[in-house]
Formats: C-alpha cells, sequence, structure tokens
C-alpha cells in the first residue's frame, strides 16, 4: 500500500480517535456532564427553547415549542424530583403545530429554591398559577396535564381556577404515602443501587443499566436529596395527601385520567375512584405499564393527549354550531 495512503488512514484514524476517547472518558468520568448533554440535544433537536420569567423575586424555568393559537396551548406539569425535560420523549410525538410549555416545578431545576416557599400541593398550585399569569397563558384557556404530583397539583389547579383550564389529563395524580418517620424514602435514591430499586419501581420494563448511567444519575441528584425529601414529607402530610380527592368534585372541565396498570408506586384504584367524582371524565389503563407512563409509553401517551384534545376541541365546535 502507498505510503501515502497509511498516513491518510493513520490521520483519519486520530481525527475519530479524539473525539470518541474524549467520549470515553466523559462517560467514565463525569456522567452527570452527559447526561445535561444529553436533554439539552435533545431538546435543541425537537425545537424546545428554554426561558426564565419572574414574579417579583421568584424565577420559573420553562421551555416551550411553537406559539398561542386557534387550538389550547398546553402546560404540563412534572413529578417528585424529576424536571421539565421529562416530557421530552412525549414531546417528540405531539405535533408540532401546538403550543407546549413545560414548566420546572417549585424548587426543582431551573426554578427558585426558597426556604420559605410554601411546598404543600396548595402551594404549589398558587405558585403555577402565578407561572401563568407571568406567561399571559390563561388569556385564552389551556390544556392542562400532569403527572404524579404534578398530576395531583394539576387537578387541585383545575379546581382552584376553572376559568383558566379548557381541559385536563392526569398521568397517575393520586396521592403518595408516607409519614415523617419514614428513615429511608424508594424514590431519593442516594447510590447506584438504589437508584437501580427506584427504577424498578417505577417502570413495569425490567431493564439493566450501566453502572456508569447509574452513577450519573445519582450524582445529578444527590446534591437536591435534602430538598426532594423535605419536599416528600410536605407532600404526604395531612395537608397535602388527600388535596386531590377533596377537590376531584370541584373539576368540571373535561378530564382524562392515564394510569399504568402495573404501578407500584401509586394504586391504579385511584383512576376509578376520580372517575366516578368528575362529571366528564374518560380513563385510559395502560397494559404493561407502571408509574413511570411518560418514559415507558411516550407514543401511546402522546396519542391519546392528541385524540383527547380532537375530541374536546370538535365537541366545543359543534356546540358553537348548535
Amino acid at each position: 500500500m502507498d505510503l501515502d495512503v497509511v498516513n491518510m488512514f493513520v490521520i483519519a484514524g486520530g481525527t475519530l480517535a479524539i473525539p470518541i476517547l474524549a467520549f470515553v472518558a466523559s462517560f467514565l468520568l463525569w456522567p452527570s456532564a452527559l447526561i445535561r448533554i444529553y436533554y439539552w440535544y435533545w431538546r435543541r433537536t425537537l425545537g424546545m427553547q428554554v426561558r426564565y420569567v419572574h414574579h417579583e423575586d421568584y424565577q420559573f424555568c420553562y421551555s416551550f415549542r411553537g406559539r398561542p393559537g386557534h387550538k389550547p396551548s398546553i402546560l404540563m406539569l412534572h413529578g417528585f424530583s424529576a424536571h421539565k425535560d421529562m416530557w421530552l420523549s412525549v414531546v417528540k410525538f405531539l405535533p408540532k403545530n401546538l403550543h407546549l410549555v413545560c414548566v420546572d416545578m417549585p424548587g426543582h431545576e431551573g426554578t427558585t429554591r426558597s426556604s420559605l416557599d410554601d411546598l404543600s400541593i396548595d402551594g404549589q398550585v398558587k405558585r403555577i398559577h402565578q407561572f401563568v399569569e407571568c406567561l399571559k397563558l390563561n388569556k385564552k384557556p389551556f390544556h392542562l396535564v400532569g403527572t404524579s404530583m404534578g398530576g395531583q397539583v394539576a387537578g387541585v389547579y383545575a379546581a382552584y381556577y376553572p376559568s383558566d383550564v379548557s381541559s385536563l389529563c392526569l398521568v397517575c395524580p393520586a396521592e403518595l404515602q408516607g409519614s415523617a418517620a419514614v428513615e429511608k424514602i424508594p424514590l431519593i435514591p442516594s447510590t447506584p443501587e438504589e437508584m437501580s430499586e427506584m427504577l424498578q419501581l417505577c417502570s413495569y420494563v425490567r431493564f439493566k443499566v450501566p453502572q456508569q448511567i447509574l452513577q450519573g444519575l445519582v450524582d445529578v441528584r444527590i446534591p437536591h436529596n435534602n430538598f426532594y425529601r423535605k419536599l416528600f414529607l410536605e407532600i404526604v402530610s395531612e395537608k397535602s395527601r388527600y388535596s386531590l380527592h377533596q377537590n376531584m368534585d370541584k373539576i368540571k372541565v373535561p378530564t382524562q385520567i392515564i394510569w399504568g396498570k402495573q404501578d407500584q408506586v401509586l394504586d391504579v384504584s385511584g383512576a376509578d375512584m376520580l372517575a366516578k367524582s368528575i362529571a366528564n371524565c374518560q380513563v385510559e389503563l395502560l397494559e404493561n405499564c407502571g408509574h413511570s407512563v411518560v418514559m415507558e409509553r411516550p407514543r401511546k401517551t402522546a396519542k391519546l393527549i392528541i385524540d383527547f384534545l380532537a375530541s374536546v376541541h370538535n365537541t366545543d365546535n359543534n356546540k358553537k354550531l348548535d
């Protein structure tokens, strides 16, 4: 083989080796950094932009895509210890002509964390209302989606601010169970092993996650675990635990309940309880799905939301024509 050709392959191989070695080194040494880059890249790919808005001295961080139009905007509330990017797997399957807003819940990710903040469900509902008013999102009624803790907040929001909401989607929204005496909270892992156990608790599908990825996930969470524990104890307190059930008969907008049949965190029987108390409600139970519906069945979740919105929108149009 000609020497020049050999040199070309050596140079090409060296050029490729640099980013490959950098990736491997990052994966082994800084897995948490890779996880952040991953979300940044996914947001960019899906056209989601990150913005900040302030209510007095309180900062909300959110991502959005599209602009308000004739269809209702969609506001999405994530669950306990998660963040706005957890919705990206669902956003991938939602039409690009919809106006989507995903906000970091109080104290999470880029939204202000204050020791003085009221972390009860009522307190979070009031904060989300401040966010909605800052964006003027309620200039026209919007579709509200929430999962787990975010579902609880979304349901109470619809009860407290009925004129803001055109329709509602609650994904596994029932109240968490626990007490102030809890020593170890499964939803607050501090080791790779505990992270693996949490993933198995939240997901029906069993999959083996590499140790370095588990370590990266833990590294991202550990600095926030004291806050998560404080938040958990607040939302399982008497003040918050039954807030959704105490207000569900006040929800008057069309409501969709989505629940994984194999949910090990929140019992699926909560879906039937909600359906009996909310006047205009439909329930979708997903087979072979656990608590992490948004992660396990993103395509199905997106389709259910789209179909539900279409049915509600068409019904509204028919009423206008009558």
